[in-house]
């Protein structure tokens, strides 16, 4: 059975790599990368700077730069927040 050799980017799902728009590249940087790691870089944001709801953890409070991303909002369920991020990617 063939092996295959581990590339670079490419790949679908997940794996495939995606573009950030203007303002999600403010938050994952601006070079194409999976929608994996797009997905854990929002997370890493939030984290870091103590966005998630502290009586209700599974509501994201928007700073400035996620207020565009989440077109508006205060605030967004984490469920919401998945399809609001997938509208600033382009495959």
């Amino acid at each position: 059975m063939a092996t295959k050799s581990p590339s670079k980017g490419g790949g679908k799902g997940l794996a495939a790599e995606v573009q950030p728009s203007p303002e999600l590249s403010k938050i994952v940087g601006s070079k194409p990368i999976p929608r994996s790691e797009v997905t854990k870089k929002v997370w890493d944001y939030i984290k870091a700077n103590g966005l998630q709801d502290q009586t209700n953890k599974r509501m994201i409070n928007a700073d400035d730069n996620l207020r565009v991303i989440f077109g508006g909002k205060n605030q967004v369920s984490m469920f919401e927040m998945t399809a609001l991020v997938n509208k600033h990617l382009k495959a």
